[in-house]
């Protein structure tokens, strides 16, 4: 009995990618910068539970690209999760205008 309950079929695991692009205008430093993403990246963790990080363009004053992650076993909630963090980003961020986002199924 045991030996059947350790060979039933298990849900792949979905990873969710979201790759977003920001432009940050009137931006003179990278601490400036610093300023607007970092709030952005712990509000996204606190309220989605998901994992961020800014991955390209961080020496660049008026752009930064983040990338936010999140597993499911179904691929169709990690994707409509991902859409929801997008959206909230355009509506929250007063200071940083969501230029483009993409989302990908790994």
């Amino acid at each position: 009995m045991l030996f059947a309950i350790c060979h039933l079929p298990f849900a792949m695991p979905t990873i969710g990618l979201l790759t977003i692009e920001l432009y940050v205008p009137g931006i003179t430093s990278l601490k400036e910068k610093r300023g607007v993403v970092k709030p952005l990246v712990a509000r996204l963790h606190k309220e989605f539970n998901v994992s961020v990080a800014e991955v390209d363009d961080q020496d660049q004053l008026g752009h930064a690209v983040l990338a936010v992650a999140c597993v499911s076993a179904d691929p169709a909630c990690a994707h409509s999760l991902l859409t929801h963090v997008a959206e909230s980003i355009a509506a929250w961020r007063l200071d940083a205008e969501l230029i483009d986002y993409r989302i990908e199924m790994l």
